[in-house]
C-alpha cells in the first residue's frame, strides 16, 4: 500500500467515524432534557459526556482534512478545511465540510466560553450550529462515492433515521409542555387559590 492510498483510506474512514460521532452528539442534544439530564445520568456527566464527544469528533475532521490535503492523487489546499469553496477540487461538496467544520468550531468555543457570553448570544450561535450535522451529512454523501451505496449508505441512512427520531422526539416533547408565560399564570393561580382556600378556613374556625 502506497502512501496516497494509505491517507486515502485514513480520510475515508475518518470521515465516516465523524459523521457516526457528530450524529451521536446532535441526538444527544436533542435528547437532554431542560435540565440538562438524561434519564439515569446526572447533569454533570450529560454535559461531559456531549463536550467530550464533541471535541472527538473535531479531532477526527481535522485528521480527515489533512490526510484528504496529503492524499496526492487529487490536490486540495489545507484552507479549504475552514474556508468554504476554496477548493477546485469537488469545491461544492467540499464548501459543505468547511462549513460544518466552521460550525461545529463555533458550537464548541461559545460552549467553552458560555459563562463569558450573554446567553441570548450563546444560544443563537449553539442553535445555529445544528445546522453542522445536515451540512455534513450532504457533504458525506455528495463527496464520497462509498457513501451511496452498500453497507455504508446504510450506515448513513441509519444516521438519518436517528436524527429523524430524536427531532420527532424533542418537537413531541415541547408541544406537551406549557409555555413558561402559561406555567407562570398556572403557579400564580393555584397560589392564590391555596391563599383563599386557608383565608375561609380561618374565617369558619
Amino acid at each position: 500500500m502506497s502512501a496516497s492510498t494509505a491517507f486515502w483510506y485514513a480520510s475515508r474512514a475518518t470521515g465516516i467515524v465523524a459523521l457516526l460521532l457528530l450524529t451521536a452528539v446532535l441526538v444527544l442534544g436533542m435528547m437532554v432534557n431542560r435540565q440538562g439530564r438524561l434519564p439515569g445520568l446526572p447533569r454533570f456527566a450529560v454535559t461531559s459526556l456531549h463536550r467530550n464527544l464533541s471535541l472527538l469528533s473535531v479531532a477526527f475532521i481535522v485528521v480527515h482534512v489533512l490526510t484528504a490535503v496529503l492524499d496526492t492523487y487529487v490536490s486540495i489546499p489545507v484552507t479549504a478545511g475552514v474556508v468554504p469553496f476554496a477548493s477546485g477540487y469537488e469545491r461544492f461538496w467540499l464548501g459543505l465540510g468547511a462549513i460544518s467544520f466552521d460550525l461545529m468550531l463555533a458550537m464548541i468555543v461559545t460552549s467553552l466560553l458560555r459563562g463569558r457570553l450573554n446567553r441570548v448570544l450563546w444560544r443563537a450561535i449553539h442553535l445555529l450550529a445544528y445546522l453542522s450535522w445536515p451540512v455534513a451529512f450532504a457533504h458525506s454523501i455528495g463527496s464520497s462515492q462509498d457513501l451511496q451505496h452498500g453497507w455504508l449508505l446504510y450506515l448513513a441512512v441509519g444516521c438519518a433515521l436517528a436524527v429523524g427520531g430524536a427531532t420527532g422526539w424533542r418537537l413531541a416533547q415541547a408541544a406537551r409542555q406549557v409555555p413558561r408565560a402559561a406555567r407562570v399564570a398556572a403557579v400564580f393561580a393555584k397560589h392564590t387559590a391555596e391563599n383563599q382556600h386557608n383565608r375561609r378556613t380561618r374565617e369558619t374556625v
